[in-house]
């Protein structure tokens, strides 16, 4: 310790010193480095220079062994600078190649081997694997995950399930089997393969489920420090995904409204709050029956303690679905701004004064127009929104809703005149109301009036008509017409914006509310790349602990994604996976002349496409670069992936 000159601080003044013993035995020092003062920098920081410098003076001839590894770039500088000085001063005894000189080169194992003998064994997918468990080091999910408690093996076993799902989502039971198989994902989190089973995958996503809050607490204020995000605008929207089973006894499973047309199935709703980078701020399972309006007062309730504490305003995008007037107030009375889509179509409006038509265009290079419009006492400001694209699609969505609809009702007066058709009038109404409620966007434009009469007696049987019972009567003619005054495609393509925001352009409210798909594509990624539908789970347990290790694997893909947006790169998670799983670690055997058999396990090289993925993240190209092992070759002979043959000698 002593008083830094630069500063006038009393501080510490750090050497790098070699121990060893002299010739009488004693243990002395020598000073390899004066590093200097060091203000700033960790206990741990100044541990790790220590232990990285020791390895590299250590092994300074092999420089494909693996040192001790970390990506904190301070670290990373100061031992490149030390090196070099202990180098460039001679500290090190180190054999340097001189031009025009014969010397034994670095990174040399020559060794006598038998061609024959090479085998390749053990081939499993590694690309994938070691790029999500980066991504998992930037989240810094096991750290987070020790202070809460828990042990190493559970933690590592953590990161494995959550890998796994990511790279290849299946049931735990499939996923077993392809960490035993086909993946190298236990030689990166160092989770001994062996002790993989089902029953532990389905005890650690429960004990992951417990602790749901914490985590998305966690990673929504990680995932803003780590990419300077604010939440100026916050998204919120549901999804719903169904069971395959009968799920009896499910508090869970509820008969609705299927998002994927799936009726006859039971389902459970997910509800999630993104920001437009796509990262999860709080999450929801629900029961299969909720509606969409009524999910977002708790919401509402716990959105603050998961965001940052940044104490600005946040913007909450929402579906029209979710926009009912009491929703809406809520929003403003607990300090936020909404946009929406207006859940009615203003029927009477009139353009602001000075209001103009301002011209946009979508994703799609698609022209929009844009214009201010005030409805009766309404204060929130109302955008309306011209598609000629979207005008198109609804056109001809229209029609073909008209057509389908008007042959339906041409069946129905078909049916009239054919003998044992139907004819009676509740039987033909009901007919006609069921046809109305499949299509319920196009009846509304229609007149339908029916012609009813008594129903005629038969040649050869004369109907008795009782006192007091009136004559059954029948449909005899069904006409139809579009409503007077009426233009079934006078609302294609419009539609209206509304929000509490008031000093804004149109272009600014338009920019916000494209915002909305984003979550559209995180429900994609969930529900596509993650594979969270179906769902097989009979107890409603494992259910929320399926739903939200694939939220936790989001997390780990949109942590990608989100980084390789920013370089140009948008392709999906899938192609990214594909990609990636052309990197491969694989065993080499062969025998050399003194009967021994060599074994070495390293990762291929990364082509030109993962080595592009790799630079644009700043990752690692490989988990490791060489294990090497040599035994002689009786000790092999039991062994179960060697055959005996390879190694025989003639």
């Amino acid at each position: 310790m002593r008083t830094n000159p630069a500063t006038g601080i009393y501080s510490g003044y750090y050497r790098l010193v070699e121990s060893y013993r002299n010739h009488l035995d004693r243990v002395c020092h020598r000073t390899i480095l004066n590093a200097g003062y060091l203000d700033g920098l960790s206990t741990d920081q100044l541990n790790l220079i220590q232990k990285i410098l020791t390895a590299k003076v250590a092994n300074y001839d092999k420089p494909l062994f693996e040192l001790p590894y970390t990506d904190d770039t301070t670290v990373i500088r100061y031992v490149d600078e030390f090196y070099q000085r202990m180098v460039a001063e001679k500290r090190i005894d180190i054999l340097v190649e001189k031009k025009g000189e014969k010397a034994l080169r670095r990174g040399k194992d020559l060794q006598m081997i038998d061609l024959n003998s090479i085998r390749n064994k053990d081939v499993r997918e590694i690309g994938s694997e070691w790029l999500s468990y980066q991504a998992m080091c930037q989240l810094r999910i096991a750290p987070f995950l020790d202070s809460l408690g828990w042990g190493e093996d559970q933690i590592r076993l953590a990161l494995t399930h959550i890998i796994s799902r990511a790279v290849y989502p299946a049931s735990e039971l499939e996923t077993t089997r392809w960490i035993r198989e086909n993946s190298a994902v236990c030689e990166i989190t160092g989770f001994d393969t062996g002790q993989v089973t089902k029953d532990r995958l389905y005890a650690i996503s429960k004990k992951l489920y417990a602790e749901k809050e914490a985590l998305e607490q966690y990673l929504s204020v990680r995932t803003n420090e780590l990419f300077d995000i604010q939440d100026k605008i916050i998204l919120y929207d549901l999804t719903n995904t169904y069971f395959e089973g009968r799920k009896q006894g499910s508090k869970l499973a509820k008969y609705g409204r299927s998002k994927e047309k799936r009726s006859d199935s039971k389902l459970v709703v997910l509800g999630l709050v993104i920001n437009p980078e796509g990262f999860i701020k709080y999450s929801s399972i629900l029961e299969g029956n909720m509606a969409d309006s009524k999910t977002l007062e708790g919401m509402i309730n716990k959105l603050r303690i998961n965001t940052s504490s940044s104490a600005r305003k946040a913007l909450i995008v929402i579906d029209a679905g979710i926009a009912s007037d009491e929703n809406l107030k809520m929003m403003l009375e607990n300090g936020y701004d909404y946009l929406c889509v207006s859940r009615s179509s203003l029927k009477r409006y009139n353009i602001e004064a000075g209001a103009a038509t301002v011209s946009v265009t979508d994703n799609r290079e698609q022209k929009i127009e844009l214009c201010r419009v005030k409805s009766g006492n309404n204060t929130d400001y109302c955008l309306k929104v011209e598609s000629h694209s979207k005008e198109l699609k609804e056109r001809s969505m229209n029609e073909q809703f008209r057509s389908r609809f008007e042959a339906g009702l041409q069946k129905i007066v078909d049916s009239l005149t054919k003998k044992g058709g139907v004819k009676q009038v509740d039987k033909v109404n009901m007919r006609i109301g069921r046809l109305k409620q499949k299509y319920p966007s196009i009846q509304r434009y229609f007149d339908i009036v029916t012609e009813v009469h008594d129903q005629p007696e038969t040649k050869w049987k004369k109907k008795v008509t009782e006192p007091g019972n009136a004559k059954k009567q029948i449909v005899t003619a069904v006409k139809w017409a579009v409503k007077e005054g009426v233009d079934i495609n006078a609302r294609s393509g419009v539609y209206f914006l509304r929000t509490s925001l008031q000093a804004k352009t149109e272009e600014n409210i338009w920019q916000f509310y494209n915002t909305i798909r984003d979550i559209e594509a995180t429900f994609r990624t969930l529900k596509s790349d993650l594979d969270l539908r179906p769902i097989y789970h009979q107890k409603d347990e494992n259910t929320m602990a399926h739903l939200h290790l694939g939220l936790l694997a989001y997390w780990l893909v949109n942590t990608v994604r989100h980084q390789l947006k920013q370089d140009g790169i948008h392709s999906g998670w899938r192609e990214i996976v594909r990609t990636m799983n052309t990197q491969k670690a694989v065993t080499t055997l062969a025998q050399n002349n003194h009967e021994e058999v060599i074994m070495i396990r390293r990762c291929s090289e990364p082509n030109q496409q993962v080595r592009r993925l790799y630079d644009v993240l700043k990752f690692k190209y490989a988990p490791f670069v060489k294990r090497k092992s040599v035994v002689h070759k009786s000790e092999l002979e039991n062994c179960q992936f060697i055959e005996k043959q390879h190694f025989r000698s003639d």
